[in-house]
C-alpha cells in the first residue's frame, strides 16, 4: 500500500479519492503492530482534507491476526463508530472512478452497497467475489473466488454501510462466521438487510500481484509524463 506509484505512495492515490467524499468526516486505516509505524509515519507526513488516523490492532503474523472483518470491528470499537455509516475500502485499491457518485447512488438506494466492475474475462473473474443482482440491482447472490462464476460482475473492495447494518458485525463475528476476507460479511448480510451492487466504469486496479502493480505504475507515470517501465521498481 504504501509502494510508490510514479513516485508517490499508492496510498496517496486512493485518499486523494477519498479527501472528495464531502461527507466523510474522519479516516481511520487499521493495521498490525508490525508496520503500525510505517504507516504512522507516512500519515504524519500526509497532506489532504481528513488527517489519517492509524490503529494498531496489536498483531503480528498471520497466525493471530484478526482478520479484515475482524479488523473492521476493532476499528469501529477504538474509534467508536458504531452509531456511524461507514466507508470501508482496501487499501491496495487504486480507484480511478469517483467515489461521490458511489456515495450518490448509496444515499439514493438506501441499505448498504458494494462497488462491483463488469469483467468480461472468464478466467481472471475466478479470482474475484462474484455478484448477482436483481432487476432492482439487489444483490442476490455472492460467492469468493467461484470455480464457475455466475455473473460477470466482480466485487471491489469498497463498501458503503449503513449505521443500522455496522451494529450487526459483532452479530456476523459472533456466529463464527469467518473474519478475513471482507465480501464474506456482504455474503452474509445481503439475505438479512438490502445491499445494492454499484456497477461503476473508469479505472481500478488492484496492486496485490506484480503484474496489476506494474500496470498502476505505469498508469500512473502517464498521467505524471513519465515514461513507462517494462519492470516495476520502487525507484523514480
Amino acid at each position: 500500500m504504501l509502494l510508490p506509484l510514479a513516485g508517490r505512495p499508492m496510498l496517496d492515490y486512493l485518499l486523494d479519492r477519498v479527501d472528495e467524499i464531502a461527507e466523510l468526516d474522519e479516516v481511520h486505516l487499521v493495521t498490525n503492530a508490525r508496520f503500525a509505524d510505517t504507516f504512522g509515519s507516512w500519515a504524519g507526513r500526509r497532506s489532504g482534507r481528513l488527517p489519517v488516523r492509524v490503529l494498531d490492532d496489536g498483531t503480528t503474523s498471520n497466525e493471530d491476526r484478526l482478520g479484515a472483518i475482524g479488523d473492521i470491528r476493532f476499528t469501529i470499537e477504538q474509534a467508536g463508530l458504531g452509531d456511524d455509516d461507514l466507508f470501508v475500502v482496501a487499501g491496495d485499491n487504486l480507484i480511478g472512478y469517483d467515489l461521490r457518485e458511489y456515495v450518490s447512488f448509496w444515499r439514493e438506494e438506501g441499505g448498504s452497497a458494494i462497488a462491483l466492475r463488469h469483467e468480461p474475462d472468464a478466467e481472471l473473474i475466478k479470482q474475484f467475489g462474484v455478484v448477482e443482482l436483481d432487476d432492482a440491482g439487489r444483490v442476490v447472490s455472492f460467492e469468493e473466488k467461484p470455480s464457475e462464476p455466475r455473473s460477470s460482475l466482480a466485487a471491489t473492495a469498497a463498501y458503503l454501510y449503513s449505521a443500522e447494518h455496522v451494529e450487526l458485525v459483532p452479530q456476523y463475528l459472533a456466529e463464527g462466521n469467518p473474519s478475513d476476507a471482507p465480501g464474506n460479511l456482504v455474503a452474509w448480510l445481503h439475505s438479512r438487510a438490502p445491499v445494492f451492487g454499484y456497477r461503476f466504469t473508469g479505472e481500478w486496479l488492484d496492486i496485490g500481484n506484480k503484474e496489476q502493480l506494474l500496470e498502476a505504475d505505469n498508469l500512473m507515470r502517464a498521467q505524471a509524463g513519465l515514461p513507462s517501465r517494462r519492470e516495476y521498481s520502487p525507484a523514480d
